[in-house]
């Protein structure tokens, strides 16, 4: 029997939810992003407030009790942030994005699906797919920072995503990667250590053509830059600095969900 028979809902209305319930919780990991910058940003802490009561309220019907708990954690926390706005106020979007992470440990891990097993915090940088899963989302990028804003975003939409900081070493995985006839989406920077991206790219082309999509992030974003990479051959390219809610609408575009 489905997991919506045993909920009392119609046929897809609980895979339907977690579409909306992705792009909600986007929302609130922009708000920890700007938490992060500006602490007592009252504006970010209502809206913050506002919308883990909306979580709140319309995950445990659907099944997911848990992520009700912790978004009922992160509305309270949301209020008492905006009673003392100087209390804390630098360790606030940390907080907040320990809460997200929690958010989506609890709406889309297999476990969630499974819709009772306690869920743990994700580490920040790198999620390793179970195996038998193949990942979405492939990160090479050797900055920590936009390392961290890149997985926090996929991990609060839920993505499978995998993060590879140097060069060689992604390519060396890249090349052995059973993909089961999936094609990932594969990040990756133009500038890293041990091995450039362009460089990663051709070899990979060589080795394994189609294996994967390719979008070229790079704080070079001239028109020329850019023309090198497309005529290489990748599908597009993300110039840095980025939004990460720009970043992560096109990524849901590029991966298709």
């Amino acid at each position: 029997m489905s997991q919506d028979a045993d909920l009392g809902l119609p046929p897809g209305l609980r895979d339907e939810y977690l579409q909306g319930a992705r792009d909600q919780l986007g929302g609130i990991a922009e708000l920890a992003e700007r938490l992060i910058t500006v602490g007592d940003d009252a504006a970010a802490l209502d809206q913050l407030r506002r919308e883990a009561h909306k979580l709140r309220g319309s995950a445990g019907s659907f099944g997911f009790a848990h992520a009700s708990v912790v978004a009922a954690e992160l509305e309270e926390a949301a209020k008492q942030w905006l009673a003392q706005p100087a209390d804390g106020a630098p360790t606030r979007g940390a907080a907040a994005r320990g809460y997200v992470r929690r958010l989506a440990a609890a709406l889309f891990t297999k476990q969630a699906a499974a819709a009772a097993a306690p869920t743990h915090d994700v580490p920040p940088t790198t999620h390793d797919p179970s195996p038998g899963d193949i990942p979405e989302v492939i990160v090479v990028e050797d900055d920590a920072a936009l390392a961290d804003l890149l997985t926090f975003g996929l991990e609060a939409r839920g993505y499978r995503f995998v993060h590879y900081r140097n060069g060689r070493e992604a390519l060396d995985h890249l090349r052995t990667l059973d993909t089961r006839g999936s094609v990932p989406l594969l990040l990756l920077d133009v500038d890293l250590p041990a091995l450039d991206g362009y460089s990663i790219f051709e070899a990979l082309q060589k080795d394994c053509p189609g294996k994967f999509r390719v979008v070229f992030t790079t704080v070079h974003g001239s028109e020329a830059e850019q023309l090198r990479g497309l005529e290489a051959g990748a599908i597009d390219y993300m110039v840095k600095p980025m939004s990460l809610r720009v970043a992560l609408e096109k990524i849901r575009r590029w991966v298709g969900r």
